[in-house]
């Protein structure tokens, strides 16, 4: 046994190294891939924020005033103006309206009657043009307008005939419509139309 153990080493020696030199230069030589970190799981990644955050912002003494100041602001920012450009409009006829009613009350000459109601027609008349077919046209306000525009030009062209008519048809059944009697009522009348419509307004404002 001892004298068949060193000729055996030999042996497997000799084969080994043949081996090697016949498998030199062929299969895989280079590192191994790291199994072990590969099937390891998923690592939990920390993102970062887009953006710097910014020192004191909890902090109501280190936040800036909003700008009151800047257009932009005001006009988006801010609650805008509610009131309708209609009511804007028929606010402006209101004063009107109001020195024509005076006009009656104090009754004043033919003369100024006729300019301020020349005055509240030529602005009813622009706001009737305005809003025409508009939704607005429908409001119970600019409907009682449109009647005390009517109003106002057929009794100004009353009081404007009666001066001349007056004279030649006292008398006559047609002459009727031209006494002062007749007038004052239509004048009356105005005035009452001038101020519920002058109500409506304030309402719609």
């Amino acid at each position: 046994m001892s004298i068949a153990l060193p000729s055996h080493a030999f042996f497997w020696n000799k084969k080994n190294k043949a081996l090697e030199q016949e498998l030199k230069g062929k299969g895989y030589a280079g590192t191994l891939p790291d199994i072990e970190n590969k099937n390891s799981g998923p690592k939990t990644q920390v993102s970062k924020p887009a953006f710097e955050s910014q020192e004191g912002f909890d902090n109501p003494a280190e936040l800036k005033p909003v700008p009151k100041d800047n257009p932009a602001f005001v006009d988006i920012i801010q609650k805008q103006d509610k009131t309708s450009q209609y009511s804007k409009d028929a606010n402006e006829i209101i004063p009107m309206l109001e020195k024509l009613m005076d006009s009656i009350e104090d009754n004043e000459n033919l003369q100024l009657f006729i300019t301020k109601a020349n005055l509240v027609s030529m602005n009813i008349d622009y706001l009737a043009e305005k809003y025409n077919g508009q939704p607005e046209s429908y409001y119970e306000s600019f409907k009682k307008l449109m009647e005390v525009n009517r109003y106002t030009k057929t009794i100004s062209a009353l009081r404007r005939e009666a001066v001349v008519y007056q004279r030649y048809l006292a008398y006559t059944e047609s002459g009727s419509i031209y006494n002062p009697e007749n007038i004052n009522q239509q004048l009356q009348y105005l005035k009452e139309e001038i101020n519920s419509a002058i109500l409506m307004l304030k309402e719609d404002s």
